[in-house]
């Protein structure tokens, strides 16, 4: 969330954040009720301090009553003001939650994913010699799944990999993961088991109303508990009331966990293969720091995603997401999408995003700088690899005219030494 003393210093910035993002703009209603909960701050301390006063002078008066009326007044006087108080501040905190993180002035200005930029493209696109065929028919003619089998047992948008395409899922996951530990990163298996509240200080949605994530988030019932989307979800809040030190800053996480989404904003959309499901697994980068390490830390997440690809040997290309694209508690985000023979297009397999100390203020993350004053941390988040869904430009981009698909080369040592899977080999 926003800081209230920048939204008094800067409400026409915040105003323009609204608009360029695609919120409402509640800006002069939170300035009003601001003022009204100083006003009222101010005034139940002067009579607070008024009512101490005559308390103290009842036990020696000579004519108590009168006192005592008047501090019965005043009671009465505070207790009302208490509760306008206390209904003015939920108010205020309500919208609060609801005012989006102003995005970087580097971040292209736009109100959809059509208007996003982008920013450079690597590798060559292959030409094959054949008609390439689309994720779904590799996965059927090698027998390395079995929709509705699956689809029988488990319902609809589900999968189950099997045999060797099940062993490159958790090879590029496996690689992935050792990747980042080389990198310094602290490898961290989050359960997916979690609060509301934590997705909550996440920042992902929008007010106070935790009924707000029912479209997207499982619930499970009869418990207060849900599954998570995301390792972001957990790591955000390991240090929650901490205060960390400046010296141990940057600290860099990356996180594995299953993840679960319902999808319902997606209905029709990727439903045939295994690009959108409701569980799938991913390796997530994560980091704390300070405000002036975020950008650098940006372009080392970005850049750790687009090694990844390199040692994929996939084309990519690299994306800035525009203001309307980024989200509700961005600063700054680009994606990286990899190219996708059957679609002939590229398609996004991870967001790099800063978040500035948005979720750290929800959390209440701080670390102690130099000079001995309290600050909140910057976050910052990059998929490390989500799977099935890498799978898809993987098997497409590296198939062979007989179904087999041929291993890229960093795999090959977690794959037993082979060089290529499927086909009639």
């Amino acid at each position: 969330m926003i800081d209230i003393k920048y939204i008094r210093e800067n409400p026409d910035v915040v105003k323009n954040a609204c608009r360029v993002k695609g919120f409402a703009d509640n800006v002069d209603e939170i300035l009003a009720l601001d003022s009204r909960v100083r006003e009222l701050k101010t005034i139940t301390q002067t009579m607070t301090a008024e009512k101490n006063k005559i308390t103290k002078e009842i036990p020696t008066a000579t004519d108590k009553a009168p006192l005592i009326a008047k501090s019965k007044q005043i009671s009465d006087e505070i207790a009302a003001d208490m509760a306008e108080l206390a209904d003015k501040e939920a108010q205020l905190n309500e919208l609060l939650h609801c005012v989006p993180q102003i995005p970087s002035p580097d971040a292209p200005i736009g109100r959809d994913d059509s208007e996003n930029v982008e920013v450079r493209r690597i590798g060559k696109i292959r030409e094959f010699d054949f008609t390439p065929r689309p994720q779904w028919d590799l996965l059927e003619m090698n027998g390395w799944w079995m929709p509705e089998k699956i689809a029988g047992i488990c319902g609809t948008r589900v999968y189950a990999l099997a045999g060797e395409a099940a062993e490159l899922e958790l090879a590029v996951q496996t690689y992935v993961i050792q990747k980042l530990i080389g990198k310094g990163f602290k490898y961290i298996e989050c359960p997916s088991i979690t609060k509301p509240q934590t997705i909550f200080n996440a920042g992902h949605f929008m007010g106070s109303d935790l009924s707000v994530m029912n479209n997207d988030v499982f619930m499970l019932t009869d418990t207060d508990r849900c599954l998570a989307g995301t390792a972001e979800i957990v790591l955000n809040s390991l240090h929650a009331d901490e205060v960390l030190n400046e010296k141990d800053l940057p600290i860099k996480y990356a996180g594995f966990s299953p993840c679960f989404r319902k999808e319902a904003g997606a209905a029709g959309r990727d439903t045939r293969g295994i690009v959108r499901v409701h569980q799938f697994n991913k390796v997530e980068q994560y980091v704390f720091c300070t405000p002036e390490q975020s950008d650098e830390m940006h372009e080392h997440l970005l850049n750790n995603l687009c090694e990844v690809m390199e040692d994929l040997e996939l084309p990519y290309r690299v994306i800035a997401n525009c203001t309307g694209d980024m989200g509700f508690n961005k600063v700054k985000m680009n994606d990286v999408e990899a190219w996708i023979p059957s679609e002939n297009t590229y398609r996004e397999l991870g967001s790099c995003s800063s978040i500035g100390q948005f979720q750290a203020r929800r959390t209440n993350t701080r670390y102690r700088a130099s000079d001995g004053t309290l600050k909140f941390c910057a976050t910052l988040n990059n998929t490390g690899i989500a799977l099935p869904r890498a799978l898809v430009p993987v098997i497409e981009n590296h198939q062979n005219a007989d179904g087999s698909v041929n291993i890229p080369k960093k795999l090959q040592p977690l794959m037993g030494g082979r060089t290529k899977i499927g086909g009639k080999h």
